[in-house]
């Protein structure tokens, strides 16, 4: 009988009990399914070689005949979550099914190792599997490899998805077709694959729904006077130049100084009292300077050299960096030569030193201060950057600092970045937050010099009893204190309205939106870049251009046709090849049409219980609200065009000023100032 902890080694030969790769001598595999087992990680080892040689694994070990005894069909569901012998027991159960075909019988042990049966009455506590969102996508948006929700998912132009990394050793293997229809995979594809950010949001929303967790934080926040700015940045018609490279400022959004150390919480965010979330994306540097996120808009280090860092930029400024999300290798500033108007200069002239903005990151190693991390869609080497614009991911903390020649041949100061902040990063599905990880093996630290490693306990670090990460110490005091007062003196504070709540389902069938209509999506393509799309949309926008030009020679002689470009409506890469063949993703299409069939089941009780008079005069509005926000869905069954916005407004009104009529408050309520609430609660929403 295999003990609880027994654990064999993966595919890459590490033992999944210990994480680490054991040699030859300290590895036993079993005769039966040859599987390779670390002999210290084993509860009952093999006492000599000769039992070593006929050793067969806890899984292949058969518990005595008289220990079996009959159980329930549901056992296979529930053994998942108990011992290895209940495991044993429910595959027999199936074995000894004699109702069942040989196709079924694998169907259900092979949901049954992978921990998704479908014969339990409920996979968690309170929640039905038939209406669990999470079961919705793990029966269509698996792995064409590993067969588990894809973590960090890349989606191939013929619809089928891939973890990364299950997808990279695909194709380090020199394979160039996809591994579940054998399409062939384009080759920039292959070389640098994109993650599909709408189906990281779709997991993550899903699984965060199972395991209960609520929403972000409702305190109410200060507000900081500044409306002399201007809402986004702008340029004037005389200073007007290529770019925005003599913009002005706009109006900076949170109530945070310039040196202000962590995370931004909502505390800070008088605008939406939410803070600045993980994964949120601006549409360029001056959006992100005005969110608090990293405050220069040319300087990629945000920092003082006395004080320390408190956020940095990846916008591929350094040929020496290297990403590998959850940490990477940041090269420090300077170097190079950009007196007069050599402003681009790229080419490095002289050795990088720790100062100024350096010596601000190894004051942040040496302390452990919390630096914010922002990338940038001008780093085209990491799988991990933005399509467009810059997006923040969240927390990271300086391991270890030092010097090494570069690929220039100068020296270049180099920082190790890790990432621990408790959400989730924008590339994964998990719905938890960093754990402390143990620092990657970095090669070039062998030739390193003016080496850097923080001695004491860092400021900044994970909390065991609290589970999450947090303050150990006091965080530096500000020198730049926000002032929080109004003209005549008196502090001011915003009550912002609560919003109507939107189901699970309505937010995630929201998020699989096209990115030409803003709707959701009808025969959806996922483009190599992976960007998600109607079918009519993008046939639409490309409607009347030819794949090829023909060209001639002055009117005389005919030349080769030549190849038309296509580039993507929401980023610059070529998708010509892919629209000569576009091929719906049925996978993600099935989650959609789920979805709709539940969000409107989900209605239809809720009008049914209206009707009924079981609901009161709330509930009644949130049916209402739910109704409203199912209208896309509603358009897109019927092919009816997009509903004028005014008029949507003006139904809002109706429906629910007639709910509220509806309602028996026990003191009187002044119905113009009910309606004018709701005009309040429409302008925030718009």
């Amino acid at each position: 009988m295999a003990h609880d902890s027994d654990l064999p080694c993966d595919g890459d030969g590490v033992c999944m009990a210990c994480k680490v790769k054991p040699s030859e001598n300290e590895s036993l595999i079993c005769k039966t399914c040859a599987t390779p087992w670390h002999v210290s990680c084993l509860s009952a080892p093999p006492d000599s070689m000769g039992d070593a040689v006929n050793w067969e694994c806890p899984d292949c070990s058969m518990p005595p005949a008289t220990d079996f005894v009959p159980v329930k069909q549901n056992a296979v569901a529930s053994s998942s979550s108990g011992g290895r012998g209940d495991l044993i027991a429910a595959i027999r159960v199936i074995e000894s099914d004699s109702s069942l075909t040989e196709q079924e019988k694998a169907q259900k042990r092979q949901d049954l190792m992978s921990g998704s049966s479908k014969d339990a009455d409920t996979t968690v506590e309170g929640v039905n599997p038939d209406k669990d969102v999470l079961n919705i996508l793990d029966a269509s948006l698996n792995c064409s490899m590993c067969m588990q929700l894809p973590e960090r998912p890349v989606t191939t132009p013929c619809g089928h998805n891939f973890c990364l990394k299950c997808f990279e050793k695909w194709v380090g293997q020199r394979k160039s077709t996809c591994a579940n229809c054998r399409t062939p995979i384009p080759a920039k594809m292959a070389n640098q694959p994109r993650i599909n950010s709408a189906l990281v949001i779709a997991i993550r929303m899903a699984r965060t729904m199972r395991s209960g967790a609520s929403s972000g934080s409702s305190k109410v926040s200060h507000f900081v006077h500044n409306q002399n700015r201007p809402d986004k940045a702008f340029t004037t018609e005389r200073a007007k130049k290529t770019g925005k490279a003599n913009a002005c400022s706009g109006k900076i959004f949170v109530t945070i100084p310039g040196d202000h150390f962590g995370p931004i919480s909502a505390d800070n965010d008088p605008e939406r009292n939410v803070g600045v979330m993980v994964g949120e994306t601006w549409e360029d540097r001056f959006e992100c300077r005005q969110w608090g996120a990293h405050f220069p808009h040319v300087a990629g280090i945000a920092g003082q050299s006395d004080y320390g860092a408190q956020s940095v930029a990846l916008s591929g400024g350094y040929e020496d960096d290297e990403d590998h999300g959850e940490w990477f290798l940041y090269t420090g500033s300077g170097g190079r030569d950009l007196s007069g108007n050599k402003r681009t200069n790229k080419l490095q002239s002289f050795d990088q030193k720790f100062e100024k903005l350096n010596e601000a990151l190894r004051v942040s190693c040496l302390k452990g201060y919390p630096v914010r991390v922002v990338r940038s869609h001008k780093e085209k080497r990491s799988s991990y950057a933005p399509d467009k614009g810059v997006r923040y991911d969240g927390i990271y903390r300086i391991e270890k600092c030092w010097r090494k020649p570069g690929k220039q041949g100068f020296k270049v100061c180099r920082y190790l970045f890790v990432r621990c902040d408790n959400d989730p990063a924008p590339w994964t599905s998990d719905e938890h937050g960093d754990r402390p990880r143990a620092l990657p093996a970095i090669k070039e630290l062998k030739g390193a010099t003016d080496m850097t490693e923080r001695k004491g306990a860092p400021a900044w670090d994970y909390d065991e009893e609290k589970s999450c990460w947090m303050w150990k110490k006091a965080p530096p005091p500000s020198r730049k204190p926000v002032h929080c007062e109004n003209e005549d003196g008196t502090k001011v504070r915003q009550v912002r309205p609560k919003r109507l709540t939107m189901s699970v389902k309505q937010r995630l069938l929201k998020e699989f939106t096209c990115h030409l209509c803003r709707e959701v999506m009808n025969h959806p393509l996922t483009t190599p870049c992976a960007h998600n799309f109607c079918k009519a949309c993008l046939d639409g926008a490309f409607a009347g251009q030819s794949f090829t030009r023909q060209r001639t020679c002055e009117g005389r002689r005919t030349l080769r046709a030549q190849k038309n470009i296509m580039k993507c409506p929401s980023c610059p890469t070529d998708i010509s090849d892919f629209l000569q063949n576009p091929q719906i993703n049925r996978e993600l299409m099935n989650v959609i049409e789920s979805l709709k069939r539940q969000i409107e089941e989900e209605n239809a009780a809720l009008s049914a219980d209206v009707d009924d008079g079981s609901l009161d005069g709330n509930d009644e509005i949130l049916a209402d609200e739910a109704v409203e926000t199912d209208r896309c869905v509603e358009d897109d069954k019927e092919g009816a065009q997009p509903v004028n916005e005014t008029e949507t407004k003006q139904t809002h009104k109706r429906k629910r000023s007639s709910s509220i009529d509806n309602v028996s408050p026990k003191k009187p309520v002044d119905k113009s100032d009910v309606v004018h609430n709701l005009e309040e609660v429409d302008t925030a929403h718009t």
